[in-house]
């Protein structure tokens, strides 16, 4: 069996991504824990800006307010930055509270 991510939906680079400040500690397969910072998240992934060492193909657990636990995969890289993709596209009502939840900042939110 090949090895790598086996992703159930297409990239979606073009979704819209709503920027946050959000810190998480995701379980990769190899490294145990790894802290991170979600600075922009769509229903279909997100980019963490702190993430030297990942490289693409790489799974990742993490824990989101409203979602649970979600695997993603990282589908690129760049300097300390990383783009991953869900392995399941986020429900549109589950999305919005997660929007909700996370913009902790009045300037990040929605008018």
């Amino acid at each position: 069996m090949p090895a790598g991510a086996n992703l159930s939906v297409t990239d979606q680079r073009r979704a819209a991504r709503h920027p946050v400040d959000h810190h998480v500690i995701a379980e990769h397969h190899v490294r145990g824990d790894v802290p991170m910072h979600i600075s922009n998240i769509s229903a279909h992934g997100f980019m963490v800006d702190d993430a030297p060492d990942l490289t693409r193909g790489d799974r990742l657990m993490i824990r989101l307010p409203i979602i649970g636990l979600i695997e993603a995969y990282v589908i690129w890289t760049r300097d300390t930055r990383a783009g991953l993709q869900f392995e399941r596209i986020i429900r549109v009502d589950d999305f919005a509270q997660l929007i909700d939840n996370l913009h902790t900042n009045p300037r990040l939110r929605r008018p």
